[in-house]
């Protein structure tokens, strides 16, 4: 019994300096798309889809409502929001490059390089994380919306996500650009005064 002791006793000076480190998981991912190709591919044509079937358009025409009008198109609008939902979760995974190696900025006097992009992630990890969320929150907002046909509320989400795509837009992508500079107090309160009968949502159709 003694000598099962010392060895029970032993046994953890010997993983200390042998090999008994266990040793940490191999990702289960392979990351292959970048932050751009999943803004391309996913979240920017969803996003106009949705946008675009939903609101009022006036001209010399008339006035016609956009909206689904049966069973498939509101299928297809799901499946829109879904893509959103889920592509906040892709953005947000770990390890996941901007830009491939050499890619530029389409409009570079306003747009930050692809690198300059990425330091500014790294560098505030936590801040580019949280706007991601919020991005995903409105999402399935919206996908519930889509679900209940609530034309309503899915027009005050849509507004909502334009929001939320500026948010991180202004800090990551085109921070320099003019339109975001701080205006002054009589710009403001010309600005603010003009505000409340700004629909955001339905500016997007």
């Amino acid at each position: 019994m003694r000598k099962y002791l010392i060895i029970f006793l032993a046994f953890p000076l010997v993983c200390a300096f042998a090999s008994c480190t266990v040793p940490a998981p191999a990702s289960d991912y392979n990351i292959v798309a970048t932050i751009k190709d999943i803004m391309d591919s996913a979240v920017d044509p969803s996003a106009d889809y949705i946008w675009e079937s939903i609101g009022t358009e006036v001209s010399a025409a008339g006035i016609v409502d956009h909206r689904p009008q049966n069973d498939e198109e509101w299928k297809e609008e799901r499946r829109r929001a879904v893509l959103l939902v889920e592509a906040a979760n892709l953005l947000m995974m770990p390890g996941r490059k901007v830009a491939k190696a050499g890619e530029k900025a389409e409009n570079p006097e306003v747009e930050l390089s692809p690198e300059e992009i990425e330091a500014l992630i790294n560098k505030d990890r936590p801040t580019f994380i949280r706007l991601a969320k919020e991005f995903q929150k409105t999402a399935i907002e919206q996908l519930k919306a889509v679900d209940d046909r609530n034309v309503m509320e899915l027009l005050r989400a849509g507004g909502d996500l334009d929001t939320n795509c500026e948010n991180c837009h202004k800090v990551y992508w085109y921070p320099n650009d003019p339109a975001f500079k701080q205006p002054s107090t009589s710009e403001s309160t010309d600005k603010g005064s003009a505000a409340g009968s700004t629909d955001k949502g339905a500016e997007k159709k």
